[in-house]
């Protein structure tokens, strides 16, 4: 415990330096003298033999003292400040997500089951941040909007299914609706994370002007290549992921390019983004003041009811 205004207790001695250098009290000339053996005939209530209590009022001097000195102790809470950041998710539930091409544990997984585990894992340990979720195949929709309970995103990405949304790889819809609700957020920071694992098959609008509206209206985009196969190194592979729009994408919104192959890189791939996108959960916790003046305020005021109330009785 400490105290806000520490140096207000040199008041205590106040009323003692008052008394010493105050001139006395000259107390009124009575008009009518009485013998004192008349007194308590005239005044049959009064006490005489009991004085009043002045350390009562002492004792509440120095409580008053103490409560404007600000007594408080420091307490840390259990809770994470917002950070500011805004962060959607697009997630790619094409077809080619089925491909069972990821080693964990000596178990073999689809792209969608390892990404799964590494988005929710990622999204639980954002906490501060406001996390949305769009899913998108041949078509695109949010899945879940930007909010702060991070549980439900993370249920949302558990129960994504391929096929719900088409078996298509529409990645300019999927990433313009993130966009658009993140243009829409007046966030400080606003991020979206493209994870895709195939090539733009929408037709309507390039990938990569959407990556220039992002970057006009102050987007980060940062893109996540998934599968063993890419384009540039076998342009013939059905499975294949388009590397270099993702690149560009990633470039022209001020963000950064993951190349996974396998479930280790996903591992590396959330270690970056943290460094990249700094996780408020590590930042140091939030520490205030619990103040307790009002504690000596109300015992300070009990005894000077108490007092008050002794002097009345006794002058009765």
């Amino acid at each position: 415990m400490s105290l806000a205004l520490p140096l207000l207790l040199l008041l205590i001695p106040l009323p003692l330096l008052l008394r010493w250098w105050a001139p006395p009290v000259t107390r009124p000339q009575p008009a009518l003298r009485l013998p004192a053996y008349l007194v308590p005939a005239l005044r049959p209530g009064q006490r005489a033999d009991r004085p009043p209590r002045p350390w009562l009022a002492a004792v509440a001097w120095v409580l008053l003292v103490v409560a404007l000195a600000g007594p408080r102790v420091e307490r840390v809470a259990d809770v994470t400040p917002a950070s500011g950041r805004d962060i959607m998710l697009a997630l790619d539930l094409s077809g080619s997500m089925e491909q069972q091409d990821f080693q964990l544990d000596g178990q073999a997984l689809s792209r969608l089951e390892a990404v799964k585990r590494t988005a929710v894992r990622f999204v639980t340990s954002r906490r501060g941040d406001r996390i949305g979720l769009v899913i998108f195949g041949g078509r695109a929709y949010v899945a879940a909007p930007l909010t702060f309970d991070l549980g439900a995103v993370a249920q949302a990405i558990d129960e994504a299914q391929i096929g719900i949304s088409g078996r298509g790889t529409a990645i300019a819809d999927g990433l313009g609706l993130a966009i658009r609700r993140l243009d829409a957020s007046d966030a400080p920071g606003r991020v979206a994370i493209l994870l895709s694992d195939g090539v733009d098959t929408s037709g309507s609008v390039q990938a990569t002007e959407v990556a220039r509206l992002a970057a006009d209206h102050g987007i980060r985009i940062h893109t996540i290549a998934l599968g063993p196969e890419d384009l540039e190194n076998m342009p013939t592979s059905r499975d294949a992921v388009d590397v270099a729009t993702l690149r560009s994408i990633a470039e022209l919104a001020q963000g950064q390019m993951f190349r996974v192959r396998q479930a280790q890189d996903l591992e590396a791939m959330t270690e970056a983004l943290d460094r990249l996108e700094p996780n408020p959960g590590e930042r140091p916790p939030l520490r205030y003041w619990q103040q307790l003046w009002i504690w000596p305020a109300a015992a300070a005021a009990a005894l000077l009811a108490l007092a008050g109330w002794g002097q009345r009785r006794w002058a009765a």
